[in-house]
């Protein structure tokens, strides 16, 4: 009889995830997003710019409009399809530039005693700045467009991500195997690069994932206060503060993309929560 075969790492901790519903449920939610982001020009039927003036503040279930239109006629199913390519492409592009520049600072700090105090000041700083006062602010000095909402939010990924890193090599570098590649000559690049990093994983996607919901979230809110994308672009925070003076006779302009926002970020946190589960050795599921 053969030995069972032994399951992936990887295999393991989906198998865990899928268990978790809620989390299911998110993924669920970032997959639609995905689709609706990749196949925007094959599922809608008008450019997410283009006027129909004659019919304008549409409500929900209208005819060729099952969203309704806003202000200037435009279908809010378009701007929202369209609207989730911004969110995912802002979000993807922050977290990645974050994450470069996180676990770079986190793996020197950690590794090298010496530069621990001079990288964990520097990131005690952006500490000091609420994270949304911190984006505003770089914004204010480079202006407002998309771009820069990206480089700010990726600033502002910057010292969560390193402090997390950081903690993790801390603990990583006293095992024995590493002490074992230390004494038998290995370069310090390969002992981080091969055997650290690796081992930091974990909490690296944990943070990654949640992050892409504090991303989107402060995408919106800086398109809110025009600070973000610009009209006539559907970004949906621009779409929620366009719509905001018409509150009371076209609801549907700021309801519609403010359930978006809402079950993107929720879809965000509970996918990285049930990986936080999924990647705890301790946690136990029942078969």
């Amino acid at each position: 009889m053969k030995p069972k075969k032994k399951e992936s790492q990887v295999v393991q901790v989906f198998r865990k995830l899928i268990k978790n519903k809620l989390a299911v449920f998110g993924l669920m939610i970032i997959t639609l997003q995905l689709l609706m982001a990749i196949f925007a020009p094959f599922i809608v039927a008008y450019e997410p710019d283009e006027q129909i003036l004659e019919a304008t503040e549409l409500p929900i279930a209208s005819e060729g409009h099952w969203l309704g239109t806003d202000n200037y006629g435009r279908d809010m199913w378009t701007r929202l399809v369209y609207g989730a390519r911004i969110s995912l492409v802002v979000g993807i592009i922050s977290v990645v530039i974050g994450l470069a520049g996180g676990i770079t600072l986190g793996l020197l700090a950690g590794y090298y005693k010496r530069l621990d105090g001079i990288i964990m000041r520097f990131v005690d700083l952006l500490f000091a700045f609420p994270g949304i006062l911190l984006a505003m602010l770089i914004i204010a000095m480079l202006g407002t467009s998309i771009v820069n909402v990206v480089i700010a939010i990726s600033i502002w990924s910057i010292p969560g991500c390193a402090r997390i890193v950081r903690g993790s090599v801390l603990s990583v570098k006293k095992q024995e195997y590493i002490l074992a590649m230390k004494s038998l000559g290995a370069k310090d690049s390969r002992i981080i690069i091969k055997h650290i990093l690796p081992n930091c994983a974990a909490p690296i996607i944990v943070f990654a994932t949640m992050r892409m919901a504090t991303t989107i979230l402060s995408t919106s809110a800086l398109s809110f206060l025009g600070l973000g994308a610009q009209p006539p672009s559907p970004e949906w925070g621009a779409m929620i503060s366009a719509g905001q003076d018409y509150m009371w006779t076209s609801p549907h302009m700021t309801i519609v993309p403010g359930i978006a926002i809402m079950l993107v970020v929720f879809a965000f946190n509970v996918v990285g929560d049930g990986l936080r589960d999924a990647l705890d050795p301790n946690m136990e599921y029942p078969e």
